[in-house]
């Protein structure tokens, strides 16, 4: 047995630990053998993450890694986000989300800001993101060799006017999404420059992906909600919080189940992330009525229905199915 199974032993005899203890670990670091055990739930064995990462990621939800996507990379995104919002490329199928309150766009006089850039997998530019090497290597040991792109967005956090509409709701992904098993689902969000708790980074609550899907809707917030950005109802706002202060380039992995939202951009200018969900290709899909995310459903059928001319009978995994992307392996489900 290989030291790095020794070690990844070692570390598994604290997974009964009561006490959380985040650590944001590099890529230094890298297994060369597999060794599986059963109580690694969150991650399959791969020769991406360390013992240490995937203790990590079963404790806390989530990873940081350091450095992963190039400062060149990130440029060329930067450069499309902003042909797109200029109107010099037109993207079928994209969603151009704005501010309900920023009055002053980024780009373009006398238009609303750009908050952000959502099902981008018709743009070759942005989408490259979604198939970028170094990603679907971590990728690969969330959700296995069969890799469907799902979810895409572009976040452009504008300075807030003053009414809080740059917040982000605590919530959980998994709220929106009609495919199972959550264990095979993993959201990868770069930071397109320094993110810091100023300009409204991710704040997440370790551990939490360990609970259950919690209700969502609106939350009733004095400044007004921007679309589509449910929140959790119900939440223990003691639970310990960490600010995933990141620098450009840095990406986060994270468990569909983690509760996690941002706060207010407090500063003059934009900050851009680029995010993209992923689902094991084996994935299947389930009927959300009568459930929690019922509502949700209804309001994605209604965008879908005004956005292409559809009648109700579009079915909510159909939107899914319309969008996700075989980025590595075969599309054998989803």
């Amino acid at each position: 047995m290989s030291r790095a199974a020794d070690r990844l032993k070692m570390v598994l005899n604290h997974l009964d630990r009561s006490t959380v203890h985040v650590t944001a670990s590099s890529t230094s670091t890298q297994v060369s053998s597999y060794y599986h055990n059963p109580t690694l739930r969150y991650t399959l064995d791969s020769d991406a993450l360390s013992p240490e990462q995937r203790l990590s990621y079963e404790e806390n939800g989530f990873i940081l890694i350091k450095n992963l996507v190039s400062e060149e990379d990130i440029d060329k995104f930067r450069v499309e986000f902003e042909r797109i919002c200029k109107g010099e490329v037109r993207v079928p199928g994209l969603l151009v989300m704005r501010d309900v309150a920023i009055a002053k766009s980024e780009f373009v006089p006398d238009q609303k800001a750009v908050s952000k850039l959502q099902d981008f997998q018709e743009d070759p530019e942005l989408f490259r993101y979604c198939s970028l090497p170094q990603i679907l290597k971590y990728v690969e040991a969330f959700t296995g060799p069969n890799i469907m792109a799902m979810h895409t967005m572009l976040i452009n956090k504008p300075p807030d006017a003053g009414k809080k509409t740059s917040r982000h709701p605590m919530h959980q992904d998994l709220h929106y999404f009609p495919f199972r098993p959550v264990d095979r689902i993993v959201c990868s969000w770069t930071a397109m420059e320094r993110v810091d708790r100023r300009n409204g980074c991710l704040v997440v609550l370790p551990g939490t992906h360990r609970g259950a899907l919690k209700e969502h809707d609106y939350p009733e917030w004095e400044g007004g909600v921007n679309k589509m950005y449910h929140g959790i109802r119900d939440y223990n706002p003691d639970h310990p919080r960490v600010h995933l202060e990141m620098e450009k380039g840095d990406t986060v992995l994270f468990h569909p189940l983690l509760i996690h939202g941002s706060g207010m951009n407090q500063t003059q200018g934009f900050r851009k992330a680029i995010s993209c969900h992923y689902a094991s290709a084996d994935c299947y899909y389930i009927d959300v009525k009568g459930t929690t995310q019922e509502n949700i459903e209804n309001e994605v059928k209604e965008i879908a229905s005004h956005k292409y001319g559809l009648d109700g009978s579009i079915r909510f995994q159909d939107t899914w199915a319309f969008r996700g992307r075989l980025v590595q392996g075969e599309r054998t489900s989803l």
